[in-house]
């Protein structure tokens, strides 16, 4: 079962390490579950230099993706992450004011656009494409002192949520070897999860960010739309793309949040978020912030079979512990919520048309010139093939009657969810992020939740809830994500809630798979 898929893996070691280089010992044991807090405190002690940080990822990475689980989460990495870490090194003994995500490494979704390194989507047909230009978010988190460590598989060209590719194959999850990490940012979710690195991208069309952050215990914001600029980023569906933080805490996604947003002439769309945000989303940041906290749980949102039942205990014990935080949590049923989100999508819609300007803005460095062409060479992953074929060719893109009706019905569905979290005077409204447990490799996970989000534009943030009972292959079980979804320009509200949350629950636990090396 773990090797299904695989064949055809573009390997990328990770560069040599100088034997000067302190590789074990005290960098190897910081950089598990490691936050930009504890690293910079290190740092600035002087316990462990960003050269040694660098260097205990790449070991993790050789050690549990190359190696030992074989995860699968990582596509190519960066041969230049090590002399980056010694110009931070020198820079902390010279530098008296240091930006906000200094010598932190970053994994980084490849379809995040990167000068220096290639660009592909997990698509074998664009192997080796190296765009013009970072990526808008990119230049910020690399402005911000963050090191790119390397790029994540993901499902390739964000075509589903298993996070397989024809380049990278399937990726594994952490937790629970015969799992998928969720996706298509899962490449992104396992390396996170395993400590690869402290600080990880994913873009959101349906449920991406999300849905990792779901299976492998993780913090994964999608922001309003029009917060974080897209530009940059492999598209999707212009509509319905968003980018955000995919992180082990609250506090690291506040802290790439305050990176990341921003006005990017770029991208038009974020012209609504001028002004909008906080100072800094770590502001309101309080272990209090559930306390005298309105919560609508949405029980439309819930399973009601065996196969549910996992989900539903976590979900369940998760509102029994908000309560006793000092929170209010309100039932909340929408009796009209299937109907509203029932096919509710316009990512066929939009795919080829969005994907063919993105190829056109690659120029010559695009070995094929559109979505159809990609497909035509036969190369792309056999279990998305035939969908990928007919997206491509969809005759309703922008314009056509059925993306103006679709369009419609999500302004409807935004309408009934924002007069529900009015009506009940809610500060948000709470559901598991998918109503079953994250699917078997081989399967795609159905049942997801993300459309209350993608489907409006509205914000959500995504957090560990808790997990499932041990099962075969999940020492400690599997996890479970829930999900907050709050107004517009809400992430302040949404953060400080999830927060509140993780510092009053039984904390993160690691992996088995991918225990401390040294």
């Amino acid at each position: 079962m773990r090797a299904r898929g695989r064949q055809g893996r573009r390997r990328s070691s990770a560069p040599a390490v100088d034997d000067r280089v302190e590789t074990s010992g005290e960098a190897a044991r910081l950089v598990c579950e490691a936050t930009v807090a504890s690293l910079h405190e290190a740092l600035a002690s002087g316990r462990v230099s960003c050269e040694a940080i660098v260097a205990a990822c790449f070991d993790r990475i050789e050690a549990y993706d190359r190696r030992g689980p074989s995860l699968g989460a990582i596509l190519t990495v960066n041969p230049r992450a090590l002399d980056e870490a010694r110009e931070w090194d020198r820079r902390l003994g010279t530098d008296d004011v240091l930006p906000s995500l200094y010598g932190i490494p970053l994994i980084l979704k490849d379809n995040f656009d990167t000068a220096d390194l290639p660009t592909t989507g997990g698509a074998r047909a664009l192997a080796g494409v190296v765009p013009a230009a970072d990526a808008f978010v990119v230049s910020r988190l690399r402005a911000a002192g963050a090191i790119v460590l390397a790029k994540a598989n993901m499902t390739e060209l964000a075509y589903g949520g298993s996070s397989v590719s024809s380049l990278g194959g399937q990726t594994l999850n952490p937790y629970d070897l015969a799992r998928t990490p969720g996706g298509s940012s899962g490449g992104t979710g396992a390396a996170i999860a395993a400590s690869f690195a402290v600080l990880g991208t994913g873009s959101d069309t349906g449920q991406s960010i999300r849905s990792p952050a779901s299976a492998c215990a993780l913090v994964g914001v999608r922001p309003t739309r029009g917060l974080v600029s897209r530009c940059g980023i492999m598209p999707f569906s212009p509509t319905q793309d968003e980018v955000g933080p995919i992180t082990r805490t609250v506090e690291d996604a506040a802290r790439m949040l305050d990176v990341m947003a921003g006005v990017d002439p770029g991208d038009s769309i974020t012209a609504r978020g001028a002004g909008q945000g906080p100072a800094s989303y770590l502001d309101g940041l309080r272990p209090d912030a559930l306390a005298g906290a309105r919560l609508g749980l949405v029980t439309s949102l819930l399973g009601a079979g065996d196969v549910h039942a996992a989900v539903n205990g976590v979900v369940h014990g998760a509102a029994a512990r908000l309560a006793a935080l000092g929170a209010t949590v309100v039932p909340v049923d929408i009796p009209t919520l299937a109907a509203l989100t029932d096919g509710l999508s316009l990512m066929s819609l939009e795919f080829a048309d969005a994907f063919d300007g993105y190829l056109a803005r690659l120029g010559a460095r695009a070995p094929v010139k559109t979505l159809a062409e990609l497909v035509a060479t036969g190369l792309c992953h056999p279990s998305l093939l035939a969908g990928l074929a007919s997206d491509a060719h969809v005759a309703d893109g922008p314009g056509a009657a059925e993306h103006t009706r679709q369009l419609a019905r999500r302004a409807a569905l935004r309408q009934v969810l924002v007069e529900v979290l009015d009506t009940g005077r809610l500060d948000a409204l709470l559901y598991p992020h998918q109503r079953r447990l994250t699917v078997r490799v081989g399967k795609e996970q159905v049942e997801r939740n993300g459309v209350l989000s993608n489907g409006t534009g509205l914000p959500a943030v995504c957090f560990p809830g808790g997990f499932s009972l041990p099962l075969p292959g999940a020492p400690f079980g599997v996890p479970v994500g829930l999900e907050l979804l709050g107004r517009d320009w809400s992430e302040p509200r949404l953060l400080a809630l999830a927060f509140a949350w993780q510092q009053q629950s039984p904390p993160r636990r690691p992996p088995a798979a991918t225990p401390p090396l040294g």
